[in-house]
């Protein structure tokens, strides 16, 4: 399978930006390549297709089943597994938050929970616990913003996103002609 300039250039970048989601290069160019194909795709046409092993590929799919972005499917007559990518590109994003929530937040909030209830020893440390209980509201306010996010249907968030755009101007004339300090 080879693949056009238009898709190598979109896999290529989609596998940079994954690295940055949390899954490694390689994974990320397989989920592109399976976003972007209509019809599911064999192993071996991913192997192909990418120039990686068979066996990266295994361990790739195994990891996008994981984070449940790829599901499998079989074809009549045909012994081999083939991928697809999981729902609309709106269900992706949810699994990717929802995965990086799991992975990063909500472990750095466990620790924070644990540290905040430490006694600090000194002065030092109450400055620390004051600051890191700042930091553990805002990850408790983003985590709940996130999950009513993640409740919204596809056209709600589209609609919440057009509207937000408009949200600063808003809060700017707010500033304007009630003041800074009445809020």
């Amino acid at each position: 399978m080879k693949l056009t300039p238009m898709l190598a250039s979109f896999v290529m970048h989609f596998g940079e930006m994954g690295s940055r989601w949390g899954f490694n290069r390689t994974v990320g160019q397989m989920y592109a390549l399976l976003v972007a194909h209509e019809h599911p795709l064999s192993a071996n046409d991913i192997a192909e297709a990418l120039n990686i092993s068979r066996g990266n590929v295994s361990m790739g799919l195994k990891e996008l089943q994981s984070w449940q972005l790829v599901q499998v499917q079989h074809q009549q007559g045909d012994r081999k597994d083939y991928f697809r990518a999981v729902g609309t590109i709106w269900d992706m994003a949810k699994k990717v938050m929802e995965e990086r929530r799991k992975r990063e937040i909500d472990p750095t909030l466990s620790l924070l929970r644990d540290m905040l209830l430490d006694q600090p020893a000194n002065d030092q440390e109450r400055y620390a616990q004051q600051r890191l209980q700042e930091i553990h509201d805002l990850l408790e306010s983003v985590t709940k913003w996130t999950n009513e996010l993640q409740r919204l249907s596809p056209d709600k968030l589209n609609t919440l996103l057009k509207l937000s755009s408009g949200v600063g101007k808003v809060l700017d004339m707010k500033d304007k002609f009630i003041g800074k300090d009445s809020a």
